[in-house]
């Protein structure tokens, strides 16, 4: 009796201390609960702790626990890569970016659609003409471009930015010197093609659109910092330089007038030139703010943001239909023209997913630049397809001169 006592009291002691003891140092025969847990556990290490817990509530901490480890060891791998990636980045893709060769659209199409409106006003097209200011227009934009990059260089903004002109030929100075010489030879080629058409409204309309270019980024003005430089944009790329162009196509014998065409023309223009320089902004929001540098996105934020790329490619569009309704425009360039939604449609569309993503974004500008080349390149076809097939075409010719 004192044997069987003894055995009984061994065994109630070691089931007892069975439920208490840690789960590392007791191993409990697998039941039908615990084995359906252990198919739920995708990490081996843990199957013991889920097995010898009592019950579902009691893992929950620690299951919390090691989503928390995951997820965060998780965000620090994609961080990382994210990190590598961009200081991976070669040489000739960082050359490519400070380029900004698709940005160079700007020159092309005020000057295409202008002289597209000069063919439709007077029927006269100068090659000569058309190509030495197309080499004079993007002389103008490489000073923007590199001018930009110096000033922004000089308040910080482009402190970290690897594609900046001044970080990758490590010369202020030398940027500087070379935005100037293309300035100068620029204005030199816009100068001769204002000589050759004898048009001096065209030179002082150029010279308010680079005016524009000027007080936007270079010191003291800076306008840019104050947020205003959509609205400089607009009319430097828009009504100065569009219908600048648009003068210089006419024949020295004749001065072409001022009409609601080629006004409707160059606002349309400067809409879509514009947007390409607020969806720049988008990446840099961050990077403005730190150097108090104002554009509107930093005041706006990223949603508003979104919100008024999709506002402003529906005005661009219904502005351009409620024109030929009035035939400031004609029909051929309502239709040319509404071939080009599908891409107004994926500018809102890239901009609404993205407008968080501070990698993806960056397209942004881009996915402009083909709304803002394509839209310009329907409308020129329009002006000259309207010239072609409707000689008769009833200009609104009110004279502003």
């Amino acid at each position: 009796m004192a044997v069987a006592a003894f055995c009984s009291f061994l065994t109630s002691t070691v089931h007892n201390r069975s439920r208490i003891s840690s789960p590392r140092t007791i191993l409990v025969p697998p039941t039908a609960e615990s084995l359906g847990s252990l198919k739920k556990c995708t990490n081996n290490r843990y199957n013991i702790l889920h097995t010898a817990l009592p019950c579902q509530e009691s893992r929950r901490p620690q299951q919390h626990q090691r989503h928390l480890l995951l997820c965060g060891k998780e965000a620090e791998q994609q961080s990382g890569t994210a990190i590598i990636v961009e200081e991976n980045v070669s040489r000739a893709t960082l050359i490519w970016r400070a380029a900004k060769l698709p940005i160079y659209s700007v020159a092309l199409i005020p000057l295409t659609v202008g002289s597209a409106a000069a063919y439709l006003q007077a029927e006269f097209f100068s090659a000569t003409r058309y190509f030495s200011l197309l080499a004079s227009s993007i002389l103008i934009i490489a000073w923007l471009n590199l001018s930009n990059d110096v000033y922004d260089f000089d308040t910080g903004a482009d402190k970290n930015k690897s594609e900046s002109v001044v970080n990758i030929v490590g010369s202020r100075t030398g940027t500087l010197v070379a935005a100037y010489v293309s300035l100068s030879l620029g204005f030199y080629g816009l100068a001769w093609a204002a000589l050759q058409s004898a048009n001096i409204r065209s030179i002082l309309l150029l010279a308010s659109a680079i005016t524009c270019g000027y007080i936007y980024q270079c010191p003291p003005f800076r306008l840019s910092y104050q947020g205003l430089g959509e609205p400089l944009c607009f009319a430097a790329f828009g009504p100065f330089a569009t219908t600048a162009f648009y003068l210089l196509q006419s024949k020295t014998s004749e001065l072409l007038p001022i009409t609601g065409t080629i006004l409707s023309a160059s606002v349309l223009v400067g809409l879509t030139t514009s947007l390409i320089l607020f969806c720049s902004h988008f990446h840099q929001i961050d990077g403005d703010r730190s150097v108090g540098k104002y554009s509107p996105l930093v005041r706006l934020g990223t949603k508003a943001g979104e919100e008024v790329v999709k506002v402003s490619v529906i005005t661009i569009y219904a502005l351009l239909f409620v024109l030929g309704l009035t035939k400031f425009l004609p029909s051929a360039c309502i239709v040319l023209c509404g071939l080009t939604i599908p891409m107004g449609r994926m500018v809102i569309s890239y901009v609404e997913k993205n407008h968080k993503d501070k990698t993806k974004i960056f397209m942004a500008k881009y996915y402009c630049v083909r709304l803002h080349t394509s839209f310009g390149v329907a409308l020129a076809a329009g002006l000259v397809v309207a010239r072609l097939f409707a000689r008769n075409y009833n200009l609104k010719a009110t004279l502003l001169t």
